[in-house]
């Protein structure tokens, strides 16, 4: 009773806090900024379309639904990613964590975004100084999640945000939460899950960057440095509510059925859906696809597939993953996982 009662007071949380950030989601879409967070990250998720709240478990929890580190197989985990995004973005990826007896699990992720050289421009030469800079984004995460019960477990991320535009720079911090419910209503295999991402204060570009030399025109005064202050922006908050079905088709072969609902207040809404297949618990193949409500024939991403092989032998557990997610405009996203379990 204890556990079901702090499970129904983080879901409270949860929507009162989903209630205040999507307070005028209609009327700022496109407006968000700190869009490095949307970036996925593991190759399960993505091959899945990001319809993996509810099935999610360890590390591969951890963008996804933090509830699900709770669930690790391995007392210690590993995990590495790396994944060709679009217009030549590489992103990387590592995680580790550990369960703690009586506490829980906690863990530590980074995510760093890496590109090409981008041409300085000014007022003076609109094309080009014959400069180079190059974008730094970074998003450090700090995850501890706890199962309440065999059936319930909660989660909280809270992510320091960094990004860094040659003279300028902006950081802040966002939180994710959730919490995923197992044998829901006494059906085994039937899960049910609710994350909220990305919540926390405005972020605001700040630098050298943004002095500017003048002078008054009507004053008989040198030219002195003015400082433009930029404009504080939210972050890109979401909130998902995420079912799943595990059907068992015999002792070797099992289904995993996902879908998901993600309201956010900088976007459309998207749906996702995802199928996972798997022999033995060692080999796995997915697909899943991703629609998002408004956009019509602009929708950048939509289908995606994976396989993956799960491989454990004298108490070590070795995972190899990979992705594709189909991408218009761009070329698809390739992705690669590998993970440790021990």
């Amino acid at each position: 009773m204890k556990n079901i009662k702090i499970s129904l007071l983080v879901v409270l949380l949860i929507l009162v806090a989903a209630g205040s950030a999507f307070a005028d989601g209609g009327n700022r879409n496109g407006t968000a900024g700190a869009t490095q967070l949307l970036i996925p990250v593991g190759a399960r998720g993505i091959a899945l379309g990001g319809a993996t709240i509810t099935s999610a478990t360890g590390l591969d929890a951890l963008y996804w639904n933090p509830a699900g580190l709770a669930r690790s197989a391995k007392a210690t985990n590993i995990t590495f990613s790396q994944m060709n995004y679009i217009a030549d973005i590489g992103v990387a990826y590592g995680a580790v964590s550990t369960n703690i007896d009586g506490f829980g699990a906690v863990a530590l992720s980074i995510k760093s975004l890496s590109m090409d050289g981008i041409l300085k421009t000014t007022v003076e030469n609109p094309d080009g100084t014959g400069q180079t800079f190059k974008p730094e984004m970074i998003t450090i995460g700090l995850t501890y999640a706890k199962a309440l019960s065999d059936r319930i477990a909660v989660g909280l991320t809270a992510n320091y945000i960094s990004e860094t535009l040659d003279l300028v720079k902006a950081s802040g911090i966002g939180f994710n939460v959730g919490i995923s419910y197992q044998n829901l209503g006494s059906i085994d295999g039937l899960s049910f899950a609710i994350v909220i991402k990305n919540l926390g204060p405005q972020m605001q570009y700040d630098g050298t960057g943004l002095l500017v030399s003048a002078a008054p025109s009507e004053y008989l005064r040198n030219s002195q440095l003015y400082k433009v202050t930029s404009q504080p922006f939210d972050l890109p908050s979401a909130l998902e509510l995420g079912l799943g079905y595990n059907y068992k088709i015999d002792v070797e072969n099992q289904l995993n059925f996902s879908g998901v609902f993600n309201n956010a207040n900088y976007y459309g809404d998207e749906y996702k859906a995802g199928v996972e297949y798997s022999y033995n618990k060692s080999f796995f193949v997915r697909g899943g696809y991703l629609y998002t409500a408004d956009v019509d024939k602009n929708q950048v991403f939509g289908f995606s597939a994976g396989a993956g092989i799960d491989y454990e032998a004298d108490g070590y557990d070795v995972k190899v993953d990979y992705a594709f997610r189909n991408a218009k405009f761009f070329s698809g996203n390739h992705v690669f996982a590998v993970s440790l379990g021990f």
